[in-house]
């Protein structure tokens, strides 16, 4: 954003001429600076400006580091080049957090590192990790923060961030922060936000900055081939439907369901199959199947002909694999499943859809001489297919997610950084996206966003359409399917848009209220910060201005950021402001080195504290974030070779969940009796926590005198102490328990030692055989005890397989298919 004859920002970490001098920014970055808070602004009007110029402030007068968060790593990567030009800071001192930086490499760069841009996911298990501190961090910034909800990584990061922050200030920004204003509130409740500045395009002071965009809705009329292939599914559906009617969970036989009464049946299910009837099991397999066959319809009406056949082969490829679900075997066995697929093979048209995006970017590129189009689509499948139709007519890319899946490779880092540059620099016209570009990423203005269907959220509606329209007038087309769920998604996407604006304006316009209601119901943001709050002097991190601070009248903080011509003969006013917020400093920030203006350090840990280490695979539980936060405990992350949690020298953890117990007894790559042998070998107290409500007995096609047998080997045969919880709060409970008797009462240490036991060579042979197709250990040790090597094994043909007691035709199909195979990497 460099400025052209407007005039720009001046300050000292700033450089010189780089930023516009835009009012409501600045006004922005004013409050943001004196408080906690949430900053919505239009996409692609500046959000990141205004955490900069935030953060350039922070840096320069109370020290320490700033932390900014953003949810992908495109995005990452994208603001720590704009804060490298930005900032009078050395780039080195600016670095990138991301899976792809080594753990250790992370933590002595966070030492030295003055800006760190990261994902959260990292940032959460380098604190769960110890690996790093908070304690200097002055100013931490929650790009996207809408998504801060239910138990994603920016509300752990933002309790501990208040937790643990000398001087903490947070900034969230967002575009669209939620629907209504109960999730905006639950938002600002989860980061701790306390006030929320709202800017629309109504504004007098944006609008000058923006340019009507243009909505316009294609129907389009579906061929009645399509319709036959939609019609097909739907009666299995109905059929299927008819069947759960029998089993009294459901009084509809319509296919056109919604997702909220989809749920309802599988909530009964679920408390049938609690129950242990068996009707439940049935049940949910026939509620599997038709969540297949309605993912199938909404490709076929919504998508195109091309991807509903790339999914059918997905769900074929799946029904042949081993231990396939009955539910997807089933499916494409039924003859009219078979009979659409059939269809889908044979269908030769262009889907009208195709045609219509044809023809508008035609015209957008050629009659109306446009340079630039975005096409986003929901579906990977349609996007790949989209990019290779319109590469006929076009220079055209696709821009997907890292993830590789069946039948299509993912982008990696460098390539979506490499294609964003090419196509900012005009090297192709249309870029075909899935929701990756959707959040935050500086796509380049286009003249055409095109939406391949509509989108049922206002939030990623409202992302998609603005990267168009920010310098000139822009074009938005939605393509729509005539009664199709498309026309559902239309309803919903435009009721929840007109919502989410109104909330954003009644915000606006009640904003103090608003912050009064944040006020009462964040009592605990005085507890994250080890003290109370009188709820208006300054506190640690913000508060109200001091005396001699900026009035009523005045954005605050607005005159720190210099504003060229107009400042001179302010430097006396400028001195003073900066004098009044060092006013506001903590007792201990005043204590701390003058010299070098970071913070002081935050008090020393208690010795009464606890260590616990953790398998960095429990990730994926509440259970470490949690210890984490616990008082009197420490958390250290490690790859362990043998348990899950590390409480002394002597006692190590295997936690399971009583699902995971009964899949090791049945067979996996590693039963829990080995696991247990490792354990035991290395820790004289070995302990085996079984987590879940559900009865071990009768919960599962097990014999209960196996499941009770399996128990009594680990307790007599192993020494494992068996515990049972009943879910994960109450193993985290046990874990900090067993923790401090051990290493306060007993006065024990922790120490990690250990390693998997190495595989005999029969037990390799057995490895390699039952990988095959997934044949299991049973199979594999009937194959080698038949055929004597695994090379005769390997060798063996589909009549000598099925001499084999336990090979069925089946089985000897598709191990012969797996060995005989031609390779396609």
């Amino acid at each position: 954003m460099a400025a052209t004859d407007e005039a720009s920002v001046e300050h000292p970490l700033l450089a010189p001429n780089f930023l516009q001098r835009r009012l409501y920014q600045l006004q922005l970055a004013g409050t943001a600076t004196e408080d906690h808070t949430l900053v919505c602004l239009p996409t692609g009007l500046g959000k990141t400006t205004v955490s900069l110029l935030v953060t350039a402030r922070r840096l320069d007068e109370v020290g320490g580091k700033s932390l900014m968060l953003a949810p992908t790593k495109p995005l990452v990567q994208q603001h720590a080049e704009f804060y490298r030009e930005a900032l009078e800071i050395p780039d080195e001192e600016i670095v990138v957090f991301t899976g792809d930086v080594r753990p250790d490499d992370r933590a002595a760069l966070w030492e030295d590192a003055t800006v760190v841009m990261a994902t959260p996911q990292v940032i959460e298990n380098d604190l769960v990790g110890g690996r790093i501190s908070l304690r200097d961090v002055t100013h931490i910034v929650f790009d996207e923060c809408h998504r801060a909800t239910g138990d994603y990584a920016y509300n752990y990061i933002a309790e501990r961030y208040h937790q643990d922050a000398a001087d903490p200030l947070v900034t969230g920004m967002s575009a669209s922060p939620g629907g209504d204003e109960e999730e905006i509130l639950e938002v600002c409740e989860n980061l701790g936000l306390r006030e929320v500045e709202v800017m629309t395009e109504d504004d007098a002071d944006v609008s000058e900055y923006t340019h009507d965009t243009e909505v316009e809705w294609k129907k389009i009329q579906l061929p009645d081939e399509v319709i036959e292939i939609r019609d097909a599914l739907n009666e299995v559906i109905a059929d299927r439907l008819g069947k759960l009617k029998e089993i009294g969970v459901t009084k509809a036989t319509s296919p056109d369901l919604s997702e909220t009464q989809i749920n309802k049946i599988s909530a009964q299910l679920r408390q049938m199959m609690d129950n242990d009837q068996s009707a439940g099991f049935k049940g949910m397999s026939l509620l599997a199947e038709i969540r297949k066959l309605r993912t199938a319809v909404t490709y076929v009406e919504t998508q195109s002909v091309e991807a509903t056949r790339r999914y059918f082969e997905r769900q074929q490829n799946a029904a042949r694999a081993s231990g396939a679900s009955k539910a997807s075997q089933r499916m494409v066995s039924e003859p009219k499943v078979r009979e659409a697929i059939r269809r889908t093979e044979s269908f030769d048209d262009i889907h009208p859809k195709y045609r219509e995006a044809r023809i508008l970017l035609a015209q957008t590129l050629g009659i109306e001489d446009g340079e630039r189009i975005i096409v986003f689509t929901e579906s990977r499948d349609t996007a790949e297919a989209l990019t290779e139709f319109l590469s006929n007519h076009f220079e055209t890319r696709r821009f997907v997610g890292q993830g590789d899946k069946e039948g299509s490779d993912g982008m990696t880092q460098k390539q979506q950084q490499e294609t964003l540059e090419q196509f900012k620099a005009g090297e192709f016209e249309v870029l075909v996206s899935t929701s990756v570009a959707e959040e935050g990423l500086d796509v380049p203005e286009v003249d055409l966003v095109l939406f391949y269907e509509p989108v049922p959220t206002a939030i990623r509606s409202i992302q998609r359409k603005g990267r168009t329209g920010r310098q000139d007038e822009g074009r938005v087309v939605v393509l729509m399917a005539e009664d199709t769920r498309d026309e559902a998604y239309f309803w919903i996407s435009r009721r929840k848009e007109k919502q989410m604006e109104n909330e954003l304006r009644k915000l606006k316009g009640v904003a103090k209220n608003v912050e009064e209601q944040l006020d009462d119901s964040q009592q605990s943001l005085a507890a994250f910060a080890g003290g109370e709050s009188d709820g208006g002097d300054a506190e640690a991190g913000g508060g109200a201005a001091a005396d001699g601070g900026a009035s009523a009248d005045t954005q605050p903080g607005l005159q720190e950021f210099g504003a060229g011509d107009d400042a001179d003969g302010d430097e006396e006013a400028d001195a003073d402001a900066g004098a009044n917020d060092g006013e506001q400093a903590t007792e201990t920030a005043a204590q701390s080195t003058a010299d070098d203006g970071v913070v002081a350090a935050a008090e020393p840990q208690d010795d009464d504290t606890v260590e616990i280490v953790i398998d960095q695979r429990e990730m994926d539980s509440s259970i470490p974030r949690d210890l984490s936060t616990r008082e009197g405990v420490t958390t250290r992350l490690e790859t362990l070779a043998v348990g899950d949690y590390v409480l002394s020298d002597r006692v190590a953890v295997e936690r399971k969940s009583v699902s995971d117990f009964l899949d090791t007894l049945t067979g996996s790559d590693r039963s829990v009796f080995e696991q247990v042998r490792d354990m035991a070998g290395h820790y004289a107290r070995p302990i085996l926590v079984i987590e879940g409500d559900d009865s071990l007995l009768g919960s599962r096609d097990i014999h209960p005198n196996a499941i009770r047998g399996a128990l009594a080997s680990l307790a007599v045969d192993f020494g494992v102490s068996v515990l049972r919880t009943e879910g994960e709060a109450d193993t985290r409970d046990l874990l900090a328990v067993i923790a401090k008797r051990e290493q306060e009462a007993s006065g024990r240490e922790v120490s990690v030692h250990g390693e998997k036991s190495k595989k005999t060579l029969s037990e390799q042979q057995e490895y390699v055989v039952s990988a095959i197709a997934d044949i299991g250990p049973v199979t594999a040790r009937s194959l080698l005890a038949h055929f004597g090597t695994v090379e005769e094994v390997m060798c063996a043909n589909e009549d000598d397989l099925l001499e084999v007691d336990g090979v069925g035709q089946v089985t000897a199909e598709r191990i012969r298919e797996v060995i005989g195979s031609q390779y396609e990497p």
